[in-house]
């Protein structure tokens, strides 16, 4: 998992007028490479359990939310697509994970993550 993480990920950062025209191809290709790094945060997650945990938190959120889809996120302009990418980030996440925590509170790893949504 940590060699896919680290060696496979992928996802370029255009300037914002170009990705804009969501048929370009490189907006288009940005899209595939997102998209695909969320199956990998979702397949990393499912390890929870059976790998220790702080290692498939540094995986999946430290190195793959963080490094890379965060900065996607943060690039894509607010509305329906944004909305929609950071649903599919969140349906990746245990529940387990936020089962300990107070109210108001989060996981460190999602402290970027969580203000983003908050905007």
């Amino acid at each position: 998992m940590k060699k896919s993480v680290e060696e496979d990920v992928f996802i370029p950062l255009y300037p914002k007028s170009t990705v804009e025209d969501k048929s370009s191809l490189r907006s288009k290709f940005q899209e595939r490479r997102f998209w695909s790094a969320v199956k990998l945060l979702s397949n990393v997650v499912r390890w929870d359990g059976i790998v220790q945990e702080d290692k498939v938190r540094d995986l999946g959120l430290s190195k793959l939310l963080n490094r890379y889809l965060l900065l996607n996120i943060l690039n894509t302009p607010l509305g329906p697509r944004n909305i929609e990418k950071c649903n599919k980030v969140v349906a990746c996440l245990p529940e387990r994970w936020f089962q300990d925590l107070k109210g108001g509170s989060s996981l460190p790893e999602l402290l970027n993550f969580s203000q983003h949504l908050l905007q």
